[in-house]
């Protein structure tokens, strides 16, 4: 876990004199006023943070800093009720031999019994994050610091290593390939020889990674011998090609993975290898290995079973599979089902550290989330498939926590009366009694926590609208804040003198269905004015834009535009990952299109009915999903919307990855009107307002693919329009010196030369 941490905001004094500010080459003369430098070109509202830290036990908590008088980094370890400090690895202790440079401590693994650590350095980005590198083992009793992977790995090429569970060996993937390395006498045992770019062992081709949030693709059994893995075959799907133009003086092709929807994905298979003798056996689980997925394994509470979840194609069933290692046959457990879609058991948000489920009974039952009753609700089932429901209040789990076997409790985040806020939750594990809050009454916010071990103390993150985060070591009988370990004074300075209005939450009611919004006035507020609105919106199941928590450069360019005479506001349509029950969250089902384009169009009349906005100046904003979303709210509410700018959209939804479509639209083949209605693509004749279309050219994600289908629609219909190419920039259009803030200049000035604040537009 890694947390952001800031201070306590500053009271403002008003009437005060507020001197220049020097920020690098740059005088701010009225650090009241934002502007687009300050945002994105500077490190002023930047935070500090607590480096990758990590429970050690409950009697201490580890964490990385700089080192003293000299490069690199030290780990350091913290009592959480004295906050004693103690170092435990030095950088002198990660430094080679034969060098003076100690290692960039990127991140780290202990052993179980903490002798033992496992250094991460030296990464390479794959697609999302930097996964691939160079590990090392580190002896802390004998300072001992050894490189893994043998003379033949190369650089940047070993991923996910762990240690076994005796700390005796590291297993990690190498190319492909699965390996395990004794760590006295390195030597290395290749448990699979057969890895390649189309067989992959041990970790995923791009849609899994993507789209079930998988990366870590091997665990080891709880005695030690033997590690289960899954295996892709990925020689069915088709490449697809990102052209380089911009790298060398000829263009040149990038093949991607990937399957679009309707098309043949990887054949995925659950193996166990031992890992002496590498001997494997492949769990007999039935059907169609093309046709469905194998969204999560872990070992079942034992060493002689491997859970494993399996969704069918269209993903409206998870089978619970029980695997026997030593024959590979698989007996179903439990089956979960929805007439709509089916969410896997959500412990892999931070793709690979969280379980699968959740033993509890000594392994006679397992928990995972499930909204069969009509809310996300904790599930208990026992091997053979006898169920009972653990949380019985009318709320939804957004995560389970912690679970205390022991004590009997399991925590949980929930918000039972507000959906843009998070809190901390108990219930009884027997099913009986009511849920109690365990985050303070009178608080509001979103709250995350990271327990200890047996969960004495917590890591506890708070944020909200327009207030930086603050962690905290919380005690958890009394939830008594003991420490605050990382005060951001500075920034909450000049976050406090930053001109501004308070920010407002509002419902507004759609067919019956209240959507939840937020909005930004400028901070010279003047109620008998026309303002200009822009929207801001995502409109899909992947995410929510109507949090109460701190969002960083964007609140601050929100920010900026208010105080040059906008509105912004915010409303989630249904459709949206909010915690309002099973009806709302698949709204969506088979009228991904039109459901958004109602709720959000309506959502917009509505509020431009206010005496001080201009109905006729509304525009809207969003990126991914959300560029997907302006696109069909410019063409199929071309009345409501005057302008609207779409970030990196999926035009054309035949184009985006079988996974994350299908789930949500359907089949192609079955379901072609469904994808009609989703596509933006097939509406481009609509369009009235002003449209600014951006892309990166090398985004794997989505498509650069779907943006020209798109230009070619709207020059069918004579529809004039602009754009912008970011030359191979991925999905996120970060790549390259200054392209960010490029990206929001563009952003910024499209919007006031077609939606300008002042007199009425006509």
């Amino acid at each position: 876990m890694s947390c952001r941490t800031y201070a306590r905001a500053l009271a403002v004094v008003f009437g005060a004199v507020i001197p220049a500010l020097n920020i690098g080459a740059q005088v701010v003369s009225d650090p009241s006023r934002l502007s687009l430098a300050r945002i994105f070109s500077s490190r002023e509202f930047a935070p500090k943070f607590l480096d990758q830290s990590q429970w050690l036990d409950d009697s201490a908590y580890t964490t990385i800093e700089p080192a003293p008088q000299r490069s690199g980094s030290e780990l350091v370890a913290y009592d959480p009720a004295t906050g004693a400090r103690r170092v435990l690895v030095t950088a002198a202790m990660l430094t080679p031999t034969g060098t003076t440079t100690p290692l960039d401590l990127e991140d780290y693994k202990w052993s179980n019994d903490h002798t033992r650590l496992l250094v991460f350095t030296n990464s390479a980005r794959v697609w999302r994050a930097n996964t691939r590198g160079d590990f090392w083992t580190l002896d802390l009793a004998t300072k001992s610091l050894k490189k893994l992977g043998g003379p033949s790995a190369k650089p940047q090429t070993l991923q996910f290593a762990k240690f076994s569970p005796d700390g005796k060996r590291v297993a990690y993937v190498r190319e492909n390939n699965l390996y395990a390395e004794n760590i006295g006498d390195n030597v290395i045992t290749s448990l699979t020889k057969d890895g390649s770019r189309t067989t992959i062992n041990g970790t995923f081709d791009w849609v899994y990674e993507e789209e079930l949030s998988l990366r870590d693709g091997f665990r080891w059994s709880p005695d030690g011998k033997n590690i289960a893995f899954w295996q892709v075959d990925a020689s069915g799907v088709r490449d697809f090609l990102l052209i380089d133009d911009t790298d060398s003086l000829y263009s040149f092709t990038k093949a991607v993975q990937y399957p679009k929807a309707g098309t043949t994905n990887s054949s995925v298979r659950v193996g166990v290898v031992n890992a002496t003798s590498g001997n494997i056996t492949w769990l007999a689980i039935p059907g169609d290995p093309r046709n469905n997925y194998l969204a999560r394994m872990d070992w079942a509470a034992n060493s002689t079973d491997v859970l494993v979840e399996q969704l069918d194609r269209r993903q409206q069933i998870n089978t619970f599979y029980l695997g026997n290692v030593t024959t590979g046959k698989a007996t179903v457990a439990v089956v979960d089902r929805d007439s709509a879609w089916v969410d896997v058991t959500d412990g892999y948000s931070s793709y690979g550290d969280g379980p699968s489920v959740w033993w509890i009974n000594n392994g006679k039952e397992f928990l995972w989330l499930s909204d069969r009753d009509g809310w996300s609700h904790v599930w208990a089932s026992t091997r053979t498939g006898t169920l009972r429901v653990v949380t019985t209040a009318a709320h939804d789990v957004i995560e389970v926590v912690h679970v205390d076997a022991k004590g009997g409790w399991l925590y949980y985040t929930a918000s039972p009366d507000n959906a843009t806020q998070r809190f901390l939750y108990r219930a009884k594990l027997d099913g009986t009694g009511k849920a109690e809050r365990v985050t303070p009454a009178g608080v509001g916010g979103t709250h995350a926590y990271d327990m200890s071990p047996n969960g004495v103390w917590a890591l506890h993150h708070w944020s909200s609208f327009g207030v930086p985060a603050k962690d905290e070591i919380v005690q958890m009988a009394t939830h008594k804040s003991v420490r605050v370990l990382v005060d951001n004074a500075a920034l909450q300075q000049r976050l406090a003198v930053i001109a501004k209005s308070k920010p407002e939450f509002f419902k507004v009611d759609v067919d019956g269905h209240s959507l939840d919004g937020w909005m930004i006035k400028p901070p010279d507020f003047d109620s008998t004015r026309k303002y200009p609105v822009l929207f801001y919106v995502y409109g899909e199941p992947a995410a929510t834009t109507v949090n109460d928590s701190y969002s960083g450069a964007q609140y601050l360019w929100y920010l900026m535009l208010a105080q040059e005479g906008y509105i912004v506001a915010s409303v989630d349509n249904r459709g949206t990952p909010a915690p309002k029950g099973r009806a709302w969250r698949k709204a969506l089902r088979n009228a991904s299109g039109a459901v958004r384009v109602r709720d959000q169009s309506e959502a917009a009349r509505i509020i431009g009915q206010r005496s001080y906005i201009d109905s006729k100046r509304i525009g809207v904003w969003g990126w991914s999903g959300g560029g997907s979303s302006t696109l069909l709210l410019m063409f199929r509410a071309p009345d409501t919307y005057r302008m609207g700018m779409s970030v990196a959209p999926v035009a054309d939804v035949h184009n985006y990855d079988t996974i994350y479509q299908e789930r949500y639209v359907g089949l192609p083949a079955t379901d072609s009107a469904a994808y009609r209605d989703a596509s933006a693509v097939y509406f481009a004749g609509g369009l009235k307002g002003d449209l600014l279309v951006v892309h990166g050219t090398g985004d794997d994600n989505v498509h650069y693919q779907g943006t020209e289908q798109l230009i070619n629609a709207l020059i069918a219909q004579n529809k004039p329009f602009q754009m912008m190419a970011y030359p191979n920039r991925t999905h996120g259009i970060f790549e390259g010196p200054g392209t960010t803030r490029h990206l929001y200049e563009l952003l910024t000035n499209y919007l006031k030369q077609h939606l300008p604040v002042g007199s009425v537009v006509n």
